[in-house]
């Protein structure tokens, strides 16, 4: 049985389930198929904790995790209100295609829309045909102000951290 819940990152569960899938999701090509730090593993859900707008909910199917997202709230200077970016959204492979990806977008919707966001945003990667298409079947599409200009492209400069 599939269940779709907020988690509590008080709940050692819960923290130790977010770990594990999103473990899991950096062990995959998609995720850069490189486990996380173990200075990751041992810090994330202290680290998530002290991040009052992030959420992330779990997918657990017969009380196993099977999938997860983790949001954090931003905002839109040109809406003048908050919006969700997903951070991460993964489904563990042996869980795929049995629409549980689908369900936990539907609770980041209900979330957003609680806390009052314009919008919600999320990346992904061009070779990731299959979350292409559940994004768009769902309502997302590429971001642009004016056609003539082209889509925004995701970047990112990394900087170097102790302990990446």
């Amino acid at each position: 049985m599939l269940t779709i819940i907020d988690a509590d990152l008080n709940n050692p569960q819960h923290g130790a389930a977010l770990v594990q899938l999103l473990n899991d999701y950096a062990c995959d090509p998609m995720g850069g198929a490189e486990p996380l730090s173990d200075f990751c593993q041992a810090n994330l859900i202290a680290e998530l904790k002290k991040r009052p707008t992030m959420c992330a909910v779990l997918a657990l199917v017969d009380d196993k995790p099977a999938g997860f997202s983790i949001c954090i709230e931003g905002f839109s200077t040109f809406a003048c209100q908050p919006l969700l970016n997903i951070h991460d959204i993964a489904v563990t492979s042996a869980f795929r295609g049995q629409g549980i990806a689908r369900k936990i977008l539907a609770r980041i919707e209900q979330i957003a829309v609680q806390r009052g966001c314009c919008k919600i945003t999320l990346e992904v990667l061009e070779g990731n045909t299959a979350a292409h298409a559940l994004y768009t079947d769902v309502g997302f599409a590429g971001y642009q102000l004016d056609p003539a200009l082209g889509g925004a492209l995701m970047m990112q400069k990394k900087l170097l951290q102790s302990n990446n």
